[in-house]
């Protein structure tokens, strides 16, 4: 299935059915009176969060979606049926933007999740609602009221606990294969990753999921190689893992482009609690392994800490401390606020 984070589509909802013009008439009753019946409610345009799906590509193939109009009113005081409503089935994760692509009319996080986006147009009244005591036979009825006609835009945003950065070739698809289920391309080149992967992350019995986003360069902000457009797969992360390669000439460098990148693209998203990891290093000696873990440790102005996602050096370090990060982000049961009876 192609990964499909961000798609438009076209919404309308229902027009309202006209009232009825219509008379009794029938034999042996002298004074029939008006008796024409209400039109039907137009159908809605709602957007529901299902489960099952991690992508927006059904997006891809269907752009429009028009709920049906309700129906015109009848004799006999009968209302017109209402018209059918469309649902949108979207992913967990996915933000509803107006045409500006930068309004939010609702974000979507939880399997069930409903919000309607169009609202059906009411339908007429017919010639029984005007009866009056000075207007005992109204030729009069409403139109129904037209539906509502809109461009929206649908962006999918990944769940997940922990997200992964770095330069391209720094080795995060082969650290999410080896610590998750997982099983993302792997190449010795650059951008073997072209689309955002997620996969569940187990240690000490506990689990959570990481997101492995396509790798940044230099210039990412301003739209150079892949850009950052699959940054938002990270927003919602508790907390970053951003990965070094330990066999770089200039480490501190790596971490400063990383660094400048995701400040760039949002200041919520660079001041998230980050924990920085040198990859790779079972290409280094011992000498190596000290000296650039000293020059990343003067630039960043935290702890690195060692790994290899190769051999499995240092992994389940890290992953404790990622898994902490998490447990310190989620509320506690103190913070729920006071009982309420």
């Amino acid at each position: 299935m192609k990964f499909l984070d961000l798609a438009k589509v076209q919404i309308r909802s229902g027009g309202g059915g006209a009232g009825c013009v219509s008379f009794r008439r029938e034999k042996f009753i002298e004074y029939g009176g008006p008796n024409g019946g209400d039109g039907g409610r137009g159908g809605d345009v709602w957007a529901e969060v299902v489960d099952g799906l991690n992508t927006l590509i059904d997006f891809r193939y269907q752009q429009h979606f028009f709920a049906k109009s309700g129906q015109g009113g009848m004799g006999q005081g009968r209302t017109g049926k209402d018209g059918e409503s469309v649902v949108l089935r979207v992913p967990v994760g996915t933000e509803i933007l107006d045409e500006d692509q930068e309004t939010v009319i609702a974000d979507l996080t939880e399997v069930g999740q409903r919000v309607l986006l169009a609202k059906g147009g009411n339908g007429g009244w017919g010639n029984l609602h005007f009866k009056s005591a000075t207007n005992q036979a109204p030729r009069r009825a409403n139109a129904g009221q037209p539906g509502v006609e809109r461009e929206i835009w649908l962006r999918l945003k990944l769940i997940a606990d922990a997200g992964l950065a770095g330069l391209p070739n720094a080795g995060k698809s082969t650290f999410l294969a080896a610590t998750s289920n997982a099983r993302p391309k792997i190449a010795d080149y650059p951008f073997t990753t072209l689309h955002p992967n997620l996969g569940v992350v187990g240690i000490d019995g506990r689990e959570f999921v990481m997101a492995d986003i396509p790798g940044l360069i230099e210039g990412a902000s301003e739209g150079r190689g892949l850009g950052d457009q699959f940054l938002g797969h990270i927003e919602r992360c508790a907390v970053l893992l951003q990965l070094v390669d330990g066999t770089s000439e200039d480490v501190a460098e790596d971490w400063r482009v990383i660094d400048h990148e995701l400040d760039a693209y949002s200041h919520d998203v660079a001041i998230k609690p980050r924990i920085i990891a040198l990859n790779k290093i079972d290409a280094l000696d011992e000498e190596e392994r000290a000296e650039k873990k000293a020059a990343l440790e003067a630039i960043c102005g935290r702890s690195v800490y060692m790994i290899s996602a190769v051999t499995g050096e240092g992994m389940q370090t890290v992953l404790r401390a990622l898994l902490a990060r998490i447990d310190k982000s989620k509320p506690s049961d103190e913070d729920d606020g006071p009982w309420q009876p």
